[in-house]
């Protein structure tokens, strides 16, 4: 029996696993493949059940794992971030939410009979989008720059924001149904959002204080965060019943709002817990649903998802676009744009089995109508988000623009000469310094690791379908070949030589990372940092019938280097290695030119020489 217990576990793991690469691979959201997995193996196959697999610690094993989606969750909730996204993002989180939220509690109140209190938890979960549904679908559609961002952002403020209004209606149910008198009820739910609340914040400035003052190593900087939120969650729970959920969404977002204190890497470790813990657990979530209760809910099931869908999205968005700029044609895309996720799936699971717990009968109905929901949105706009983007004409064309991996002086001032061309550019790197340096020079940049799943839901590549490996960092510029190959393609990522280590066996590389060497004709980054110490200055040049590629040739005495090639067809080319090229008139020159040509330094040399001679 041990060993059945073993092997089911252990394929829980490896089906998960396959489900994130399935997704990787075809560019959907891995939430899709996840819980259909969970319902071949629980409902269809019977290979796998959860209730007898798991027992009693079914319950906290779901607790504490939605306690770690909605921390992760809330620790990219910045308030300067809300502030500086426009009004459509500011209005469509509260508008968007009320609206969804009544329209999805009357619809299934009225329409499938179900209790009030469902209802209203429904509504509550129904309003959470979540940028693990969002980034996926909006790499594969490319909208136009303001509606990707639009819907980027709605789904990271939404995920905590919706799952905390979650949190509070299933709080104020079970304190209600608690008391047989209306002022003990309000005190028990005024208790849980008090210790929630009290309890969050303190606990949020602790750790915040522990890792802005390093009084933890660095490496236990990730484990120790983890724990000490489960160990608040369950305190919490102690003091006040079911108020751990509000506790640590509270300390989530006191963390990510305090200066200084570094959790770029907490954020980044809740990668493996996406594949190890968050990913099985959706496996497990699906293995419960029930197609009986499905079945009952019958053609009603069918007529509040379309609500939801056609008629409670619409309304918010119309609603929230009041006083903005978006016209029909955009309001029309946002409006068919709102799949459900992970955090969705996660609570109603959690939720369903507390009501169910406080004796609510009809509290089963909940799982099979969220995760209907999840699947419907997810796979109805997911397969026809593209055509929609394109009928509407809200679709980017192709992504032409670069990703500049190294946001060092070279890299900036390529950039800068990029975007001055009106080409998309988007520049990362790790160092601090480079990052506010690039901000300061007015190019869009982003800090941290930009193969990380932090990136993968904040890093914004509307328009962009090119890497540029322009930096130092040996081991992180690999990491992003290998990356943005498979994503990008083959032809379209480029990195600069590494110099006379290229021909060390020693020092090679992968053959599939080598084949991208060359870029700007083998120039190297020690090279590149050279040039520009030396005054070197990246500048556009438009070639003409007065003025050719030869009298640029000639001009500059073979000191330039040249760059980038966009011809009468505004196509730009990056020059690789070994590449001969013929430019046009009537084409544009991006190249690394010298202060001042050899010619022109030789006469003030002879100049000086003379005059001195003379003196």
């Amino acid at each position: 029996m041990s060993v059945s217990i073993v092997l089911v576990l252990a394929s829980i793991g490896v089906a998960s696993l396959f489900c994130q690469w399935l997704a990787w691979r075809l560019r959907m959201p891995a939430i899709l493949f996840l819980l259909a997995g969970g319902i071949a193996a629980g409902p269809v196959l019977g290979w796998l059940q959860p209730e007898p697999l798991f027992g009693d610690l079914l319950f906290p094993m779901i607790s504490l794992a939605v306690a770690v989606i909605l921390f992760e969750g809330s620790l990219t909730l910045k308030y300067d971030e809300i502030k500086g996204h426009g009004r459509m993002v500011r209005n469509l989180v509260p508008v968007g939410s009320v609206v969804t939220a009544i329209i999805g509690t009357l619809a299934a109140r009225w329409i499938l009979e179900v209790s009030w209190e469902v209802a209203l938890l429904f509504g509550a979960i129904s309003i959470v989008t979540g940028p693990t549904v969002i980034a996926p679908l909006l790499r594969s559609v490319r909208p136009k720059q303001n509606l990707a961002n639009i819907l980027r952002w709605e789904g990271i403020i939404i995920d905590p924001v919706g799952a905390l209004l979650a949190v509070l209606v299933f709080e104020a149910i079970i304190s209600w149904g608690q008391g047989n008198v209306f002022w003990h009820s309000v005190y028990i739910f005024g208790k849980t959002v008090v210790v929630g609340m009290v309890f969050g914040a303190v606990a949020g400035w602790l750790n915040g204080v522990a890792l802005r003052k390093h009084l933890l190593p660095h490496y236990l900087h990730n484990a120790g965060t983890l724990t000490f939120m489960l160990g608040v969650y369950a305190l919490s729970n102690e003091l006040a019943h079911e108020s751990g959920l509000l506790t640590v969404t509270v300390m989530g977002i006191w963390m990510a709002n305090m200066k200084m204190v570094p959790i770029d890497d907490i954020l980044e470790f809740k990668e493996s817990l996406s594949v190890l813990l968050i990913s099985a657990l959706f496996i497990i979530l699906a293995a419960r649903v029930d197609f009986a209760a499905i079945a009952q809910l019958g053609w009603g099931l069918v007529a509040v998802l379309a609500i939801l869908m056609l008629v409670a999205r619409p309304l918010s968005i119309v609603l929230s676009a009041i006083g903005t700029r978006l016209n029909w044609r955009e309001q029309a895309f946002l409006s068919w744009i709102a799949p459900r996720g992970i955090v969705a799936a996660a609570v109603s699971a959690l939720f369903a089995f507390q009501l169910e717990n406080h004796g609510y009968e009809d509290a089963s109905t909940l799982v099979p109508l969220v995760f209907m929901l999840i699947i419907a949105t997810v796979t109805l706009q997911s397969l026809t988000a593209r055509p929609v983007a394109k009928a509407l004409g809200v679709a980017e064309p192709a992504a032409f623009g670069f990703l500049i991996l190294g946001a060092n002086s070279g890299a900036r001032a390529i950039a800068l000469a990029l975007q001055k061309n009106e080409i998309p550019v988007v520049l990362t790197d790790t160092n601090w310094e480079n990052v506010r340096q690039a901000r300061m020079d007015g190019l869009k940049v982003y800090f941290g690791n930009p193969t990380s799943e932090h990136a993968s839901t904040h890093l914004d590549l509307t328009g962009v379908g090119k890497l540029l490996v322009i930096s130092p960092y040996k081991q992180l510029n690999s990491l992003a070949t290998y990356h943005f190959l498979d994503w990008f393609g083959p032809n379209s990522v480029y990195s600069l030589s590494e110099g006379e280590q290229d021909s060390k066996a020693s020092h090679q590389t992968a053959e599939k990372i080598q084949q991208t060497r060359g870029l700007f004709n083998d120039l190297s980054y020690p090279k590149l940092a050279s040039l520009m110490s030396r005054g070197y200055t990246v500048k556009t040049t438009q070639l003409s019938e007065s003025f050719t590629y030869e009298d640029f040739l000639a001009r500059h005495d073979g000191e330039a280097r040249l760059l980038f090639v966009i011809n009468d067809k505004d196509k730009i080319h990056p020059i690789l290695a070994g590449e001969k090229v013929a430019p046009e008139t009537d084409w544009q020159l991006i190249s690394l030119v010298p202060p001042k040509a050899a010619r022109d330094r030789k006469a003030e040399e002879d100049s000086s020489e003379a005059t001195s001679g003379t003196a």
